[in-house]
């Protein structure tokens, strides 16, 4: 009991001293009046410009902190300046006035804030108009190097027109503006056009040839992208080369596709699609939804599971997805080969509930999707590490062909080579389990 007193003493004593200190504590007072006294005439300023200001600080009582410039486009705060005022005088600073998309001409709010060092503080609040450059013409600048004047066709609207391949990777360059101007870039980031970088954006035509390519510098709009249609509906740009779309299809739904102008010598991937004389499609998995991604580096489409939001994974009943992972195929050829980077991973096509199918032609390079002299690729439960199909989950009913090697991974049978041309049907049966799954191979 004794124990049990003393420890509730202390905690009071405690709890006393604490709230002596509390009763003591105030912050530190602040003292002073800084002045500031603007000595340039601010105006005016252009998007884009670096406004320079003169002023003089002073305070009669205590040593100066800091001088800041902020400017406010409404009540964000876009850019600022901090200069050290070790001492009453005139001071020099210089403030970027930042150049960005869909804002009107009109007034910003520049602050100046004086600080001496006891935390006292003067702000002075200046309505500064700014307005956006109406340049008189831009430059497209391609990744070779080249350059094209672009000409002001309206307010803020420029044009070029030349004979350019069907892509043109290029940035934007406009020229300075105002007393202190900068030149701004246009280039692609996060999905977009936008400011300060050269990154290249990438206009796009349906054809080679003579057309324009355009910009607007107050929305970045610019032009010609291709709008790719699939199913009526249109796809959107991932990078350069892909586009994708996700959508509920459903089996033995026609889909039209527009905006590709090679499509005819695009390669259709026959566990996914056939094609007819029109060039119009045919679904042949099962229904359900799926993320198709328009490949321009290989001219095919990658069609993928999904589940929602995400990509399909099987389910311990055999629904879902299977995907392959691997050495010695790929689509559209083995010169897209999968190998052991779970970002290729292929998306074998359900085509019945529990049974999923790929479909390959035996041959080299850009001549088959599979090696016909070996093979070394391995079924998954999703499209990355994790979930696999061991050696002990999968039996081979085609051991003539294939048969499954150490870790699950197939193999083509001790001196088996495919046959270069022929087309294999390879079908995974998981209706009894992913721990069951029992794979045929076909040749046709």
């Amino acid at each position: 009991m004794k124990k049990y007193k003393s420890i509730l003493w202390s905690l009071i004593a405690l709890a006393t001293f604490n709230a002596c200190n509390n009763e003591n504590y105030s912050e530190p007072p602040v003292e002073g009046t800084p002045v500031i006294t603007l000595k340039s005439q601010l105006t005016s300023a252009m998007f884009g410009d670096s406004l320079t200001f003169n002023a003089t600080a002073t305070d009669a009582e205590f040593p100066l902190s800091t001088l800041k410039a902020q400017l406010f486009f409404g009540t964000d705060k876009v850019s600022e300046t901090v200069i050290r005022t070790k001492q009453n005088g005139d001071y020099t600073g210089k403030i970027f006035i930042p150049y960005l998309a869909n804002i009107p001409n009109g007034a910003a709010t520049l602050k100046l804030i004086l600080q001496n060092t006891h935390f006292g503080t003067t702000v002075q609040d200046i309505s500064l108009p700014l307005t956006r450059p109406d340049y008189d013409h831009l430059t497209l600048v391609t990744a070779e190097g080249k350059e094209y004047t672009m000409a002001r066709t309206g307010l803020y609207q420029y044009k070029v027109t030349a004979n350019f391949s069907q892509k043109v990777k290029a940035y934007i360059k406009a020229p300075k503006a105002g007393t202190q101007g900068n030149e701004i870039n246009f280039g692609w980031a996060s999905g977009a056009i936008t400011q300060g970088t050269t990154n290249a954006i990438t206009f796009s035509n349906s054809n080679a040839g003579t057309y324009d390519i355009t910009f607007n510098t107050l929305t970045y709009a610019g032009s010609p992208f291709i709008k790719l249609l699939f199913g009526g509906e249109e796809m959107t740009m991932i990078d350069d080369n892909n586009y994708k779309i996700e959508k509920n299809l459903t089996t033995g739904q026609v889909l039209e596709v527009a905006g590709i102008s090679n499509f005819s010598s695009w390669w259709i991937d026959p566990d996914y699609f056939t094609k007819d004389a029109q060039g119009k499609l045919t679904f042949l998995p099962m229904s359900g939804k799926y993320r198709i991604t328009a490949n321009f580096k290989y001219n095919y489409f990658i069609v993928e599971r999904m589940t929602g939001t995400g990509l399909a994974t099987l389910a311990d009943d055999g629904s879902g997805a299977v995907w392959i992972i691997g050495e010695k195929i790929g689509k559209p050829s083995l010169s897209n080969e999968v190998g052991w980077n779970t970002d290729k991973a292929l998306c074998m096509a359900p085509v019945a509930a529990g049974k999923y199918q790929v479909t390959v032609v035996a041959g080299k390079g850009a001549l088959g999707n599979v090696d016909p002299d070996a093979i070394n690729f391995k079924f998954f439960h999703q499209k990355g590490w994790g979930g696999e199909f061991g050696e002990t989950s999968i039996t081979s009913k085609s051991t003539d062909i294939v048969v499954i090697a150490g870790g699950g991974n197939l193999s083509l049978a001790t001196d088996k080579k495919l046959t270069v041309g022929k087309t294999y049907v390879f079908t995974l049966d998981v209706t009894g389990g992913k721990t069951a799954g029992v794979l045929t191979v076909v040749e046709k």
